[in-house]
């Protein structure tokens, strides 16, 4: 039997292959999901939940055909700090409000949007989220006791330092052993999940070892249920929509930015397509769905997308097979997990944010010392020192300032005269001098944007020198490829000025989106329509039949061939 679409010639061959890769990605997410819950500040079987229901819901209903969805170390910062201030059931609310966006976000065709945002604010925040993931580790790896949560980096780095000397020597066995392990079997055993293997080797040990001596998952939050949760609805009144709808937006937004690099990642190493608003339709829905069992927020996770990828999936039943496997797992296995040690789970998340710290794309971006290497800088350091929101804000911010800075500088305005010893007689700039113009013709070369940030040259460059002699003055403007209001209302002011002055303005080569702007305004009415050309040379020649011929008695200036001949006319 041979299906097509989103499943294309799917058959028993591609079932084989994703029911071995879901299978090897269920049992990777497992662990990851109750690490990524606890970091979190919830309960280990929440991480679980959300592993099973977004996992299934993103991989059916999303527009990537590898996608793996689920908890993610991204999410992290974000979550503790709701659930600190909030609380989970509030934490249950703005993952559901994040769903709502998520979905309008891919109605309206938001999703190639996302793409655009900076480079260095994305690596800065993935940096900083990094950071805050393998500090938060430090004291359950060292096995410390007594310490108080904060929201921010700084605090919470005081209560390490406070609480050093309750360090337990057999939580830092135990995390040395899964981090051993982890490393060990990624190198002899590749085929097998490290984290795995670092989990149930440590776990074992200790159980055998160290029983007693280390917190483990069911010492800290209890039992893990052997069941799904019931279905129940969040109370949602409109003043925690008030209260939770800036949260919401920050999770929808980084699962959106996340869910779609991951996508993009899939589309690299498989040479498919992701269709980008169907991804966010997906994800909202998955995220809407996922409360309702008790799960935290989800989105796309590139790590296990790519092992998906690599152990052969060939469609999104295997994202929809690692949701299952997870489900018999917490059905079969549930008591077990809850004799983890909090210290094995320690070093798989530190390893977690070593991998996504980015460490080679921000040495990259730094070594450039440009104005995105200060970007970088100032939104990692607010990400870790302050929160995500303000970080991610502060850095699209400077980022559009330096931008427009940087475009500022482009707009270029030269004044220019025919060569006469270039064959076409091209402008050029050269050929201006204080013996060499024209009294009564300015040719000015625009070449660049026209835009607020650059609107100011085009007035401080021209109107001083149109003021002193020019009767006509010809803008070649084929190599302004924007316009915006701005630019037109500056413009539109020059042109005024000078019509005042008993002055005419000609324009040629003017692009098409600046001439619907001029049309739209009615400036291109005002400048009248025969005074647009195609050609610069359309433009002088109009220019030239319109000379003042009194006053080329005698000029000296020749700064057209045709001079030469005006002038000598007019003395005999």
């Amino acid at each position: 039997m041979k299906w097509t679409g989103r499943y294309l010639e799917y058959h028993a061959a591609a079932f084989r292959k994703d029911l071995i890769s879901g299978l090897i990605v269920g049992i990777i997410a497992i662990p990851l999901g109750m690490a990524f819950a606890i970091a979190s500040g919830v309960k280990p079987e929440y991480g679980i939940y959300t592993t099973i229901i977004a996992g299934i819901l993103i991989s059916l209903l999303g527009g990537s055909r590898f996608q793996i969805g689920g908890p993610t170390g991204a999410f992290i910062p974000i979550l503790f700090a709701i659930v600190l201030q909030y609380g989970y059931e509030n934490l249950l609310i703005a993952g559901f409000l994040a769903g709502i966006i998520l979905i309008l976000m891919g109605v309206f065709k938001l999703g190639a949007w996302i793409k655009f945002i900076p480079r260095p604010v994305t690596i800065g925040f993935t940096a900083g989220i990094a950071v805050i993931i393998f500090s938060g580790q430090i004291a359950h790896f060292l096995g410390l006791t007594g310490i108080e949560k904060h929201e921010n980096f700084l605090p919470n780095m005081r209560e390490v330092v406070t609480h050093l000397e309750t360090v337990n020597i057999y939580s830092v066995c135990t995390a040395a052993i899964c981090f051993a392990a982890v490393l060990l079997s990624s190198r002899f055993l590749p085929k097998i999940p490290g984290s795995l293997v670092g989990l149930v080797a440590s776990s074992v040990i200790a159980a055998l070892f160290f029983k007693g001596h280390v917190a483990t998952i069911g010492s800290s939050f209890g039992e893990i249920p052997s069941t799904l949760p019931h279905f129940h609805f969040p109370e949602i009144t409109w003043d925690r929509i008030k209260i939770m709808i800036q949260p919401a937006l920050l999770i929808a937004m980084l699962g959106g930015v996340e869910s779609l690099l991951s996508a993009v990642v899939a589309d690299g190493m498989t040479g498919t397509r992701h269709n980008s608003n169907r991804e966010l339709i997906g994800q909202g829905i998955a995220n809407m769905v996922t409360p309702l069992f008790g799960g935290i927020p989800a989105t796309g996770a590139i790590a296990r997308t790519a092992t998906n990828i690599r152990s052969g999936a060939a469609s999104p039943v295997s994202g929809i097979l690692h949701g299952i496997v997870v489900f018999l797992v917490l059905i079969l296995f549930a008591p077990y997990a809850s004799h983890i040690p909090l210290a094995s789970m320690a070093p798989i998340l530190m390893m977690v944010a070593w991998n996504m710290s980015e460490r080679k794309p921000f040495a990259q971006v730094l070594k450039t010392k440009t104005s995105d290497s200060i970007v970088l800088l100032i939104t990692f350091l607010l990400t870790v020192l302050t929160n995500l929101t303000t970080a991610i804000e502060v850095g699209l911010i400077l980022s559009v300032l330096l931008f427009v800075k940087r475009m500022s500088e482009l707009l270029k305005v030269a004044e220019v005269l025919p060569d006469s010893a270039d064959k076409h007689k091209k402008v050029k700039a050269y050929m201006v001098s204080e013996e060499h113009y024209c009294p009564q013709i300015s040719i000015f070369t625009l070449e660049g944007p026209l835009f607020f940030g650059t609107a100011n040259r085009l007035e401080t460059s021209i109107m001083d020198t149109i003021h002193l002699h020019s009767k006509i003055i010809l803008l070649r403007m084929s190599k302004v490829p924007y316009m915006d209001t701005t630019g037109e209302a500056k413009l539109a002011r020059l042109v005024k000025d000078f019509e005042k002055m008993g002055g005419t303005v000609l324009i040629s080569g003017i692009q098409p989106q600046s001439m619907e702007v001029l049309k739209k305004t009615g400036l291109h009415t005002l400048i009248g329509d025969g005074h647009f050309f195609e050609h610069t040379g359309e433009a002088i020649d109009y220019a030239l039949a319109r000379l003042d011929l009194n006053k080329c008695m005698g000029c000296k200036h020749s700064a057209f061939l045709e001079c030469k001949t005006l002038s000598n006319r007019m003395t005999t």
